[in-house]
């Protein structure tokens, strides 16, 4: 019975809009609590923003950083609220998981130019496993709501510079890092959840919003404990290019050819002047 509740639930969050997947998720959990673990732990969706009290640095909530209803701070290594016996990493992946955010704050600040990353480890018995989360979101033209542009979709349904646009992108790259001598046994599954929202008087709102997921694995040499940041850096990176390309190329292109065919480019008359010609000419075939 719970196999079929949950399989239900899954079944119903694919078809309901991918922006309100927090609302349904509260929804379906009020109505049958003890699917509430299994369906966190196997829904994405949109990133939370909590700032550390301790180091007054913002960081992204998952279930991956939550223990109960506190979530560890990846700057601090501390619960908000505070636990007694919160689940925290492993000295040696702890030095990871701060190296790792030393470096995807980089990434982030050149590739999202700004916005808000975290990333998490945690042990394994032959590794480590973790996530690396990648949040950008406002009320102006971010790079990834540029990129819509650019394939003329927001144009071809009549948005104008003086709307009011707004887009979101969340990245959640979760993975697993298996020790093999000296190679490392790399999987790695990304999840994009991308929304872009525009209103205006002419157009009223527009609401374009979805998710991807990809995944691939791979086995990597390692030299050092530092090759194992590289190495998923090298990853989330070349994943990332990747699934903007599909965005750009597949999805928004599909959405431009689609869009151009509903949109009428004649004017009403030229219109009615034409199918009047085709008509008559109809007419005098058969005559």
């Amino acid at each position: 019975m719970a196999d079929a509740q949950f399989d239900s639930a899954l079944d119903l969050l694919r078809r309901l809009n991918p922006r309100d997947t927090k609302q349904n998720l509260q929804a379906i959990t009020s109505i049958v609590p003890d699917l509430t673990e299994d369906l966190l732990s196997s829904v994405d969706q949109p990133l939370e923003i909590r700032k550390c009290p301790k180091t007054d640095r913002d960081y992204l909530l998952c279930d991956y950083n939550r223990d109960g209803d506190s979530y560890r701070s990846p700057w601090s290594n501390e619960f908000d609220p505070p636990l007694e016996d919160g689940t925290v990493p492993s000295e040696r992946v702890r030095k990871l998981e701060v190296a790792a955010n030393e470096a995807f704050d980089v990434y982030r600040e050149l590739y999202y130019e700004g916005g808000v990353g975290s990333v998490y480890f945690w042990d394994l018995d032959d590794g480590f496993a973790g996530v690396i989360l990648l949040k950008k979101g406002e009320r102006v033209l971010s790079c990834y709501f540029r990129l819509a542009i650019q394939a003329n979709i927001l144009f071809c349904i009549g948005v104008t510079p003086g709307a009011k646009s707004s887009g979101e992108w969340d990245s959640i790259h979760v993975f697993e890092a298996t020790d093999r001598a000296r190679m490392s046994h790399y999987k790695l599954t990304s999840t994009v959840i991308l929304h872009l929202a525009n209103e205006s008087e002419s157009l009223g709102e527009m609401d374009l919003s979805g998710n991807m997921t990809r995944q691939v694995e791979v086995d990597l040499p390692v030299e050092s404990d530092a090759s194992d940041v590289a190495n998923v850096g090298r990853l989330v990176e070349d994943m990332e290019l990747k699934m903007r390309n599909l965005l750009q190329e597949v999805y928004f292109g599909k959405a431009k050819d689609v869009v151009g065919e509903l949109r009428s480019l004649p004017s009403l008359s030229e219109s009615n002047r034409d199918r009047a010609t085709h008509l008559e000419m109809i007419r005098s075939m058969h005559s």
